[in-house]
């Protein structure tokens, strides 16, 4: 079924050319010249040389350009979002705002999807301007609770990465606009935070702190910045790879033959079940695509330096959205969550997961759901993925320790887990492709559901560590989203300098070398 584009129709030629939607060609070719804008960026409008203003408008400017050119006046929901969400923190005030916007941008994202899915274009993968909403979305929530814990909390009463990523001041609107619009991000991310951001804009110093034996900092700035040159060209290598991979390969393996009734009736279950797994694998690659240009991109804009690893050289992953090496080689839920649209997970964990009351991993995949579209496949994807997380969890606690002793035993137990970990993650995300619940019943009955039994028997019979109450409620249990990925993630601000002074500079050290020692 042909879909419509909302956004220019000047690439049709091109888009008839190489059989793609002329939606899914003007994000390409607006991703490509955001990358020559980024160079563009980093090298005539270095902070160095120009005043973080004009680097504001003109971040927001062709970030909104692009926009209109991919989606065309739909893109006027990014501004009306983001302007009503900064009237909102405005008239509400620190203390409730982050809740108003919280509810805001999400419900206006789930009617903007309500009415993109089920009037114009259901079932289609199209680049629409759900997408980019997304990402605003998630930076419209994440900065309000950035604000509301540097403004109205108290100290002692945030964690410690709350405490280092809280906003002491209300940013303007130019500086909200360019946050939520710059042209690095607008189309597909990442999500990263305000005061990276900020910090990117204004042009501090690239700081390296390595932590002594003792306990001291040892803090070097660099007298130029690094370039980000080799990290961009191997993750364009990584993105032409993806490309290829999908153009040819993908096709290939079509999600929808899992439910075919003719491979249903004649393939034997290990057959099934290979297919399942290789053609699953084989639609990550234009996820691949997508998250590592966008990565390249913010890169060549020179935002992105996370310090240097342990050989001195350079770390250019600060708002990188997957590994792909521990994705393919996972050997438990856990892990393949861990490495897979990291910054979403982050977020999930910082406005939901940390401030539940309750239940805090089920409500974290509601509002995964709720945030991923309105598509009955994603719900089936995320209430079986807590079934899943929770009886990986139980097996992990109760069984991994037995495994770990004796080097050939472990790489058995580590072969075994592989082989689980791919075929659950594949069961779990049919419905988010098939999207719709008549094929994915479809496809979970022809299993008998047998994944969702095992996981139920699971839980019955291993025992699950409870939680204890207080201000370390999570700590026993803790998220898919581990707590070593926001450790990582504490460890790449102290590559930055975030502060003006060198008085508040000192408190920000402080504050990380101790959330990173707990």
């Amino acid at each position: 079924m042909a879909t419509s584009t909302t956004g220019s129709t000047l690439l049709q030629p091109l888009s008839n050319a190489v059989r793609l939607p002329v939606d899914q060609v003007n994000f390409v070719v607006c991703q490509l010249f955001a990358l020559l804008a980024a160079i563009w960026f980093r090298t005539y409008l270095h902070s160095s040389k120009t005043s973080p203003f004009i680097r504001h408008v003109v971040a927001t400017l062709l970030g909104l350009y692009l926009a209109l050119f991919c989606f065309g006046w739909y893109a006027l929901h990014f501004v009306i979002q983001s302007g009503i969400s900064y009237y909102i923190m405005i008239i509400i005030g620190v203390e409730n705002m982050h809740k108003y916007c919280f509810v805001f941008a999400l419900g206006y994202l789930t009617v903007c999807q309500i009415t993109r899915v089920y009037i114009f274009d259901y079932g289609q993968y199209s680049a629409d301007f759900s997408g980019p909403m997304m990402i605003i979305t998630q930076k419209i929530t994440s900065l309000a609770f950035e604000i509301h814990d540097g403004m109205f909390r108290k100290n002692e009463d945030l964690t410690p990465s709350q405490r280092c990523l809280a906003v002491r001041r209300m940013p303007s609107l130019l500086e909200y606009l360019s946050y939520n619009c710059n042209f690095m991000g607008i189309l597909a991310g990442p999500l990263c935070s305000y005061k990276d951001y900020i910090t990117f804009i204004e042009g501090r110093s690239y700081q390296l702190q390595q932590s002594e034996a003792n306990g001291k900092e040892d803090t070097k700035y660099e007298q130029t910045d690094p370039s980000p040159n080799i990290a961009v060209a191997q993750k364009l290598l990584i993105c032409g790879l993806s490309l290829l991979f999908h153009m040819t390969i993908t096709k290939t393996l079509p999600v929808e033959y899992n439910i075919d009734d003719n491979f249903r009736a004649t393939a034997s279950w290990p057959v099934r079940f290979f297919y399942l797994y290789v053609s699953l694998m084989a639609a990550r690659p234009k996820y691949y695509f997508a998250w590592t240009l966008a990565d390249a991109i913010n890169n060549a804009a020179g935002f992105g330096f996370r310090g240097y690893d342990k050989n001195g050289v350079t770390r250019w992953d600060l708002i990188s959205n997957l590994r792909i090496q521990q994705i393919e080689f996972s050997t438990s839920f856990k892990m393949f969550l861990d490495n897979w649209n990291i910054q979403t997970a982050l977020w999930l964990k910082r406005v939901c997961y940390e401030r539940a009351t309750f239940s805090p991993t089920i409500q974290t995949f509601i509002l995964s759901a709720i945030w991923h579209g309105v598509y009955p496949g994603y719900y089936l994807t995320f209430l079986t993925g807590v079934l899943m997380t929770l009886a990986a969890r139980a097996i992990r606690n109760n069984i991994r320790h037995y495994f770990v002793e004796s080097p050939a035993v472990k790489l058995c137990y580590d072969i075994i887990t592989w082989m689980a970990t791919q075929v659950a993650i594949s069961y779990t995300v049919v419905p988010f492709v098939l999207l719709s619940v008549k094929p994915s019943f479809t496809f979970y009955s022809s299993c008998y559901f047998c994944l969702h039994i095992a996981s139920i028997l699971v839980l019955l019979v291993f025992p699950l560590k409870r939680t204890q109450k207080g201000s370390k409620t999570h700590e026993s249990v803790q998220p898919v989203w581990s707590k070593k990925l926001e450790e990582e993630n504490l460890l790449q601000k102290n590559n930055y300098s975030t502060t003006n002074n060198s008085f508040s500079q000192k408190q920000e050290i402080t504050c990380r070398y101790q959330a990173l020692k707990q």
